[in-house]
C-alpha cells in the first residue's frame, strides 16, 4: 500500500471514530491536528502526500501524523515491493499456532516446573517462532548450548547443583583440564 492510500484510509477510520459517518476531509484533518496536538499540516500539503507528489515524509511530519492517528511512525511509509497483507496474516496465524502449542505443552508438564516455565516464557515472547528457531541454531552450533549454560547458570543450579543428564555425552571443553 502506498503512503497516500494509507493516509486516505486513516482519514476514513478517523471520520468513523469521530462519528462523522464519512471520511474526514483533509481540511478537517488539518484543523483537528492543530486543535488537538498544537501543530498541524496544511490541506495542500496533505493533498500532495495523498497524491504522491511528496512520496517521502520528513521526520517531523511523520511524527505529527503518527501522533494524531495513534499509529507507529514506521507505518507511514510505502510498503515494500511484493508486500501483501495476506502474507502478514499468514505469518500471524502461524505465530498464533506456535503460541497455542507452547501453552498447551506447558500445561502438560506440571510435574516439571522448570520446563513448564520455559515453555510459557517462549509462548509469551513477542516472536515465539523466532525464539524457537534461535534455540535450534544454538543447539546446532557445537558446544554453544553448554557454554551458554555455564555462563547463565554457573555450577548448574538445576537439580540441586547436579548437572542434568540429557542422555548425550558431554563434549570435552578445551577450558577444562
Amino acid at each position: 500500500m502506498k503512503l497516500g492510500d494509507k493516509l486516505r484510509s486513516l482519514r476514513a477510520v478517523e471520520g468513523s471514530l469521530r462519528g462523522l459517518g464519512r471520511t474526514m476531509t483533509q481540511q478537517e484533518l488539518a484543523a483537528a491536528m492543530k486543535n488537538e496536538i498544537g501543530r498541524g499540516l496544511s490541506q495542500a500539503y496533505l493533498s500532495q502526500i495523498e497524491n504522491g507528489a511528496r512520496p517521502h515524509l520528513t521526520h517531523t511530519t511523520r511524527e505529527l501524523l503518527a501522533r494524531f492517528f495513534r499509529v507507529y511512525p514506521g507505518f507511514l511509509v510505502d510498503d515494500p515491493e511484493g508486500y501483501t497483507p495476506g502474507l502478514q496474516s499468514e505469518l500471524r496465524a502461524i505465530d498464533a499456532k506456535v503460541d497455542s502449542w507452547l501453552f498447551a505443552g506447558a500445561e502438560q508438564f506440571t510435574a516439571d516446573p522448570a520446563l513448564q516455565h520455559a515453555l510459557q516464557t517462549i509462548a509469551e515472547h513477542e516472536d515465539s517462532r523466532r525464539a524457537i528457531l534461535l534455540l535450534a541454531e544454538i543447539l546446532r552450533t557445537p558446544d554453544l548450548a553448554e557454554r551458554l549454560g555455564e555462563v547463565l547458570h554457573p555450577g548448574n543450579h538445576q537439580n540441586g547443583g547436579q548437572p542434568r543428564d540429557s542422555g548425550h555425552p558431554r563434549p570435552a571443553s578445551p577450558l577444562r583440564n
